[in-house]
């Protein structure tokens, strides 16, 4: 029998009470207690009901469609956001990597939480009993989505996220992160006060002298003579104009500091 200090009280209680209440039932709980991450992992997998799923595609870094009991569901993975494909290259690396770890035809446990207001299943999915959701944060492909965290493990969440930005992984290549996915819906390149509808900034042109890698889905780049700011060049560098960063260090534009 797990003792309370066992099953992490504390932590716990940041899961919806429907999916922790049978826990609740059976273990008296302490008030304070800090788990190590594997428990957490284990808490994240059993708290809850779970049914099997087959992948058939994978739509993005976040969306995937699966079979589950003779129905075909698309699957938004909960509590985390992945680049949306025009951050490019960051989106379509983090489909290849959602792909990798969940390839056609691959047997899966798919834990719902809710449906979303386009119809989608919210909900977490494991491969061999690791979250796949989970992974792509690690990875740093993906971004935990901390106004959904309470749905989900969110201190495993962090933790993760914490490891791939110290190791600059992904998402994580440039100082700060590339820009946050549901900013970048809210208002794509051209929204919020640093961005490029609100400079005058010419028409972009190709340069020779820029790195050549993955364009933008526009097709757009710019060079720093034309941006003329420090600050824009590092908000263009987020946004996925890694060919302003040319000698890889996370810095774009560096003559214009």
């Amino acid at each position: 029998m797990a003792t309370a200090e066992g099953l992490c009280a504390e932590q716990l209680a940041t899961y919806p009470p429907v999916m922790i209440a049978p826990y609740a039932r059976r273990f008296a709980m302490p008030a304070r207690v800090r788990c190590p991450l594997p428990l957490l992992l284990l808490l994240t997998l059993f708290a809850g009901p779970a049914s099997a799923a087959t992948v058939v595609s994978v739509g993005d870094g976040d969306t995937l469609r699966v079979t589950e009991a003779g129905q075909r569901l698309t699957i938004r993975l909960a509590c985390i956001d992945a680049p949306e494909k025009a951050q490019a290259p960051y989106g379509e690396t983090a489909r290849q990597q959602l792909q990798q770890l969940a390839p056609l035809g691959s047997q899966l446990t798919l834990k719902a939480q809710t449906t979303d207001r386009y119809g989608r299943t919210v909900g977490e999915l494991f491969r061999d009993g690791k979250s796949i959701n989970l992974a792509m944060v690690a990875s740093g492909n993906a971004f935990a989505h901390r106004k959904y965290l309470s749905a989900c493990n969110g201190q495993a969440y962090l933790a993760a996220e914490r490891s791939a930005e110290s190791r600059r992984l992904g998402v994580w290549a440039v100082s700060g992160g590339i820009q946050r996915p549901w900013d970048w819906r809210h208002g794509g390149k051209a929204a919020g006060a640093g961005s490029v509808a609100n400079w005058s900034i010419s028409a972009p042109v190709s340069s020779s002298n820029d790195r050549q890698v993955s364009a933008p889905a526009s097709g757009s780049r710019y060079t720093c003579r034309q941006i003329g700011n420090y600050a824009k060049a590092q908000e263009l560098l987020k946004q996925g104009h890694t060919y302003l960063d040319r000698n890889g260090d996370g810095i774009a534009c560096e003559s214009l500091r």
